[in-house]
């Protein structure tokens, strides 16, 4: 007797443990600093986001639907407003750098002709470029003092998101984008699985959206901020705060060594879109958005043959006014004084990777096929094991 309850006990202890582990809530998300790094030199904006930048805004539409016959929509919109008036009245200064043109960045050679940005920047998905493009550009046309505008050009960025998505659906849709533009903020920037980022992978671990920004001692260039904000879908080996993550961190497919049609490789694509208010003209701004791409080094990015890899940036300091008779003089940064801009510029890119990576969930999408987030326990232990974090 006494055996036979013992074994029900077992039986019902057993339960009880499978049922705690089935009810386990997933693992909370984290920004790289509440694991103790701080990546650079300089602090971040009281955000931590490129809307640290006064007058930016971000707006995003996540799309999630499932399909039938196994196939699934996650993908969406990022839209980013370097200011809250009209911009095709009002352009900002602006330049695009392209490390690796293994993508389609709508209205880039424009923008680097005419040294302006006349329209918000969005990010989505790579064959909803063009839908993305005619309804910002319908947006735009309807904005009261554009009814006689003949020409315009709207600034695009995307990042394949087909592992996970239903690309070829072409989901995204006028009033995604409409939403995205209508309902970006100041303040604090969704990070993650979110917008542009929904169906994202990096470095085999589940990409997406994240930002930073850097706040420029006073005693060093006025105070300046430059903001940074990166839709993740590259690869390479993922390193963080100089640790090799991926020497003993490796995402599922990768150890169970998947073939070469579903592993996880260094191809892919980074767009990041940088803001200062650093009164910068469009050949500073190109060099400034150069050294973004030392942001994605530190992390591990290898630079592959595949990744499309751009870099948009934009001062929101020095505006070109439709209608001005004038020239108005402007102020510059002095060459020699850019340096600390090119640092801030560097980490606020890095740290924007690590929160695109960290904030990011796991998601099961087209296929059935899951990538699975970066696991923050494990990662917090890595990370003390080789002196960093807390």
């Amino acid at each position: 007797m006494r055996k036979a309850i013992a074994i029900i006990v077992l039986f019902v202890a057993t339960a009880v443990g499978l049922l705690s582990a089935q009810e386990q809530k997933p693992e909370a998300r984290v920004r790289v600093r509440e694991l103790g790094i701080k990546p650079g030199l300089y602090e971040p904006g009281p955000n931590n986001a490129i809307t640290d930048v006064p007058g930016v805004r971000v707006g995003q539409v996540t799309i999630r639907e499932d399909l039938p016959g196994g196939k699934a929509v996650r993908t969406g919109v990022t839209a980013i407003l370097p200011h809250s008036g009209n911009l095709f009245r009002e352009k900002v200064a602006g330049a695009v750098y392209v490390f690796n043109a293994f993508g389609k960045l709508v209205g880039s050679t424009q923008v680097n002709e005419l040294g302006q940005i006349e329209t918000p920047i969005l990010l989505t998905n790579t064959l909803s470029v063009w839908d993305a493009a005619a309804a910002m550009t319908d947006w735009m046309l309807a904005l009261p003092g554009n009814e006689n505008v003949r020409s315009m050009n709207p600034v695009v960025g995307e990042t394949n998101d087909g592992g996970l998505n239903d690309i070829r659906g072409r989901h995204v849709k006028a009033e995604h984008v409409r939403r995205a533009l209508e309902s970006a903020k100041e303040g604090p920037v969704e990070e993650g699985t979110v917008g542009a980022g929904t169906g994202t992978v990096a470095f085999g671990w589940k990409g997406g959206i994240g930002t930073s920004s850097r706040k420029i001692p006073a005693a060093k260039e006025a105070g300046y901020t430059v903001g940074a904000v990166v839709q993740t879908n590259f690869g390479g080996r993922l390193t963080i705060d100089g640790v090799p993550v991926w020497r003993e961190m490796q995402p599922p497919l990768a150890r169970a060594g998947a073939d070469a049609a579903t592993a996880p490789t260094a191809d892919g694509s980074c767009i990041i879109v940088v803001a200062t208010d650093a009164p910068l003209d469009a050949r500073q701004l190109k060099r400034l958005a150069a050294r973004a791409i030392h942001g994605m080094a530190r992390a591990g990015s290898t630079g592959s043959h595949g990744s499309g890899d751009f870099v948009i940036a934009f001062s929101t300091t020095n505006r070109y006014v439709m209608g001005q008779k004038e020239n108005a003089p402007i102020a510059l940064v002095r060459e020699d004084d850019l340096s600390p801009l090119f640092q801030a510029v560097i980490e606020a890119t890095e740290e924007a990777i690590y929160n695109s990576l960290l904030r990011a969930t796991t998601v099961k999408g087209e296929g059935g096929r899951t990538v699975e987030a970066v696991p923050i326990e494990k990662l917090r232990e890595v990370l003390k094991k080789h002196g960093r974090g807390m």
